[in-house]
C-alpha cells in the first residue's frame, strides 16, 4: 500500500507552508490563497485553511541506511523530541523499524521512519529529496475493528501488526493507517498530543487500484468516484 494523496487541516496554514518551505527546503507544489501542498516522494500532503485548531499524527518513509544521518540533518533544522531518557531515535522492534519524531510549523507530530524489511538503501548523502513518501496517516477512533474493517472490504488492505481494541495498523511497511483508540490510548506515542478524530482525506494505492477515502471524525468511507 503507498500514501499517494494526503489532506489535512490547520488554523496555521503560513506557519505550516514555512515549515515545508523554508525550513526542510521542499518546493510548494500547488498553492491557492488557503491551501498549498508539497510533493514528498511517491505522495503528496496537502494542507488546507480551517477555522479549528485540528492536530494529526503522520509519519514519512526515508532510506533505510540513512537514519543516522538524517536525525543529524533534522536537528540543524527542527527540534527532535526526546524519550524519557534522552534518546531520540525509538527502535520498534516489533515492526523491525526506527524512527524519530518532530512537530510541524502547525503543531502536528510527525516522524522520519525506517523499515529495515524493505531494504531500500541509498548510495549516496541524504538530503531532503531522498524521503519517499508518506508512510503513515493516524487515525483516532472509538472502534478500530469498523475502522479496519473497511479498509479489508473497500480497498483489501489488511490488518499488519497490532489489534483491534487498543491500537493497530493496517496497510504495509511502506503505508500504513495507524489506527488509535482514544478511549484505551490517550495520547500519540512520544507526545502529550490527544488523539482525537480529526478529519481529513487520502487517497491510496494497493494492488495496482487508487482508492479515495475521507475520515469525518466519525465514519472513514469511500469518496465519490472512489475507485480509479
Amino acid at each position: 500500500m503507498k500514501i499517494k494523496n494526503l489532506t489535512l487541516r490547520t488554523n496555521k496554514l503560513q506557519e505550516v507552508k514555512d515549515f515545508y518551505y523554508k525550513t526542510l527546503g521542499l518546493e510548494i507544489n500547488n498553492e491557492t490563497q488557503d491551501t498549498f501542498s508539497v510533493k514528498i516522494g511517491w505522495s503528496i500532503l496537502k494542507f488546507k485553511q480551517s477555522t479549528e485548531p485540528f492536530l494529526y499524527h503522520y509519519c514519512f518513509l526515508i532510506p533505510s541506511n540513512t537514519l543516522k544521518e538524517d536525525l543529524k540533518w533534522m536537528e540543524e533544522r527542527v527540534e527532535v523530541i526526546k524519550l524519557e531518557g534522552g534518546e531520540k531515535a525509538v527502535d520498534f522492534e516489533d515492526w523491525n523499524a526506527v524512527s524519530f519524531y518532530f512537530y510541524d510549523g502547525g503543531g502536528n507530530i510527525s516522524e522520519f521512519i525506517i523499515h529495515h524489511d524493505l531494504k531500500n538503501d541509498i548510495d549516496k548523502q541524504f538530503d531532503i529529496s531522498d524521503v519517499l513518501g508518506i508512510s503513515e496517516m493516524g487515525i483516532g477512533t472509538d472502534d478500530i475493528k469498523k475502522v479496519n474493517l473497511l479498509l479489508e472490504e473497500k480497498c483489501q488492505t489488511t490488518l499488519w501488526k497490532g489489534n483491534l481494541t487498543r491500537f493497530g495498523a493496517n496497510g504495509s511497511p511502506e503505508g500504513k493507517f495507524v489506527m488509535a483508540n482514544y478511549n484505551e490510548k490517550e495520547t500519540w506515542f512520544q507526545t502529550q498530543m490527544k488523539i482525537k478524530p480529526v478529519p481529513f482525506e487520502v487517497d491510496i494505492e494497493n494492488n495496482g487500484k487508487l482508492h479515495r477515502l475521507e475520515y469525518t471524525g466519525r465514519e472513514l468511507r469511500k469518496r465519490q468516484n472512489g475507485l480509479y
